[in-house]
């Protein structure tokens, strides 16, 4: 349900009771009297100076050619409503927001066997190193960083007959939009110029932290980054993160409430690249960002809300849309802390 020019005296949270953990059973007072779609247009607007303080990613050609000067962003709440403004309908590429989809796919296929062959500490490297790989031996920091996420999609081309194909169905049952897909033009560019990703892989493979082949894994992995989605769809998708692993318009189990507690954990920790304590220490969300331009924010038995604009700064981060989140969770206290 897309609500407009709403005010809300209340925001509702997921409140869980012994005899029925999925269901809402009442509401908590955030912040009282709130438009929010007033309000996120009132902070879209105030952002719009800060396109020229960034520069669209340009290593992918694909993603270079997309226009600078768009912003979005879409809030969506464990009760159904869905607050945007801007282009909250412009599709973009889910890039590194696609790891969130495929760490709990793998997640639920191999249980803890998992964190055998990845870790879950922060890197303190850039997101593509290959010198961190080569010093521990093959093992990737996170599943959030490339190295990780790589060996992710091994799992999955691993475990999945079709996984590209179970990716797919997955995003689209998050979403309950049947018409999600991999943008072509993007998934061929990353093919052609992924020669950084492939030394990861093949590095991995020579420590035999690799199961599949490599051109295999890392077509899943371009495939799963260049789905194209909007910051409506992205909010409504991983609301399942803010509600202890249930999928609150399906009521679907979609993972473990541990298994959430630990996705939601990492991304804290690793899940804005080499900007992720400075984001914990001013926004206090679990977040996920992406060289697409979209940052995703947790923000639990609340909702998730998703910003997006395509010029990142030096970290890889979109400068409008962690504005948005930032001043978004100051505005309606937000924050974990």
């Amino acid at each position: 349900m897309i609500a407009t020019n709403l005010k809300l005296s209340v925001i509702l949270p997921m409140v869980v009771s012994n005899n029925s953990p999925h269901l809402i059973i009442r509401a908590r007072p955030m912040k009282a009297n709130t438009d929010l779609t007033a309000l996120l247009q009132q902070l879209l607007d105030q952002c719009q100076p800060l396109y020229s303080q960034g520069k669209v990613a340009d290593y992918i050609p694909a993603l270079a050619q997309v226009a600078p000067q768009q912003a979005a962003v879409a809030i969506a709440t464990l009760d159904g409503q869905i607050y945007s403004a801007g282009a909250a309908t412009q599709p973009f590429s889910l890039q590194s927001i696609s790891k969130i989809f495929g760490l709990v796919m793998a997640m639920n296929r191999l249980g803890d066997e998992l964190w055998q062959r990845v870790n879950m500490e922060p890197s303190g490297q850039p997101f593509n190193s290959i010198v961190q790989l080569e010093w521990e031996q093959g093992i990737p920091r996170n599943p959030v960083i490339n190295a990780g996420a790589i060996l992710v999609a091994d799992v999955l081309v691993s475990h999945y007959s079709a996984s590209k194909t179970a990716f797919l169905t997955f995003l689209r049952r998050l979403t309950s939009v049947e018409t999600i897909y991999a943008d072509q033009q993007v998934y061929l560019s990353e093919l052609e110029h992924g020669n950084r990703n492939a030394a990861l892989a093949y590095l991995m493979k020579s420590f035999g932290n690799i199961e599949a082949e490599v051109p295999q894994v890392l077509e899943h992995y371009f495939h799963q980054c260049a789905m194209a989605i909007n910051c409506q769809q992205l909010s409504r998708a991983l609301l399942f993160l803010a509600n202890r692993g249930v999928q609150p318009h399906s009521n679907e189990q979609i993972c473990s409430r541990r298994d959430a507690h630990r996705v939601n954990a990492i991304l804290s920790t690793s899940g804005m690249y080499d900007q992720s304590g400075e984001f914990a220490f001013k926004v206090g969300l679990p977040a996920k960002s992406g060289v697409g331009g979209a940052i995703v924010a947790i923000v639990p038995q609340f909702g998730v809300i998703t910003a997006w604009s395509p010029p990142l700064n030096r970290f890889g981060n979109s400068v409008v849309a962690m504005q948005l989140i930032s001043q978004l969770a100051e505005e309606l206290g937000l924050s974990l802390f």
